[in-house]
C-alpha cells in the first residue's frame, strides 16, 4: 500500500494540535521511474522522471514556503534501514520546518498550491510518509 495524501482521520488530528508552536515535518519520499502528469498538464507527456518532476515541486514551493516563513532544515538520501523493515527503501528525506501548524493549513489550503505546485508532487511520488514533529528546546524539553 502507498500514501501519498493524508486520510481524513490523521488529517483531523493534525489540525487539532496546538497551534501557536514551531513544527517539523519528517518526509519519507520514494520517487516514481516515469513522472504520471494527468492530460491537460503542461508537462503531460514529456517523458520526464520522477526526479525531474520532485525536482520542478522543490522549485515550486520554494516562493510558498517563502511567503510561510517555512524552510528546509535538513535533507538527505537515506543509505540503510539499520532498525526498521528492510522491505522498504526510500529515495529522499527531508525535514521542513514552520512557523506553527496554521501555516502548514494554510499551504495545504492555498488556491495555487493545490493547482501550481501539488501536481508537480503527485506526478513524482509513488509512496510517502509525513510525521509532525514538534521540535525540543536546548534542554530536550518540549518547545512552548
Amino acid at each position: 500500500m502507498s500514501y501519498i495524501d493524508p486520510d481524513r482521520e490523521a488529517w483531523a488530528a493534525f489540525k487539532n494540535l496546538p497551534r501557536d508552536r514551531p513544527i517539523h515535518m519528517l518526509n519519507l519520499i520514494t520517487l516514481k521511474p516515469k513522472a504520471e502528469y494527468p492530460a491537460g498538464h503542461p508537462d503531460h507527456g514529456k517523458d520526464l522522471s520522477g526526479a525531474e518532476a520532485y525536482r520542478a515541486y522543490g522549485r515550486a514551493i520554494a516562493p510558498v514556503f517563502e511567503k510561510l516563513g517555512a524552510k528546509q532544515v535538513w535533507a538527505g538520501h537515506p543509505e540503510v534501514m539499520v532498525t526498521g523493515p528492510q522491505s522498504k527503501g526510500w529515495e529522499l528525506a527531508f525535514i521542513a520546518e514552520y512557523p506553527n501548524t496554521q501555516a502548514f493549513i494554510d499551504m495545504v489550503r492555498d488556491p495555487h498550491y493545490r493547482d501550481h505546485v501539488v501536481p508537480h508532487r503527485t506526478a513524482a511520488v509513488a509512496d510517502s510518509r509525513l510525521l509532525c514533529l514538534t521540535p525540543l528546546d536546548p534542554d530536550g524539553e518540549l518547545g512552548s
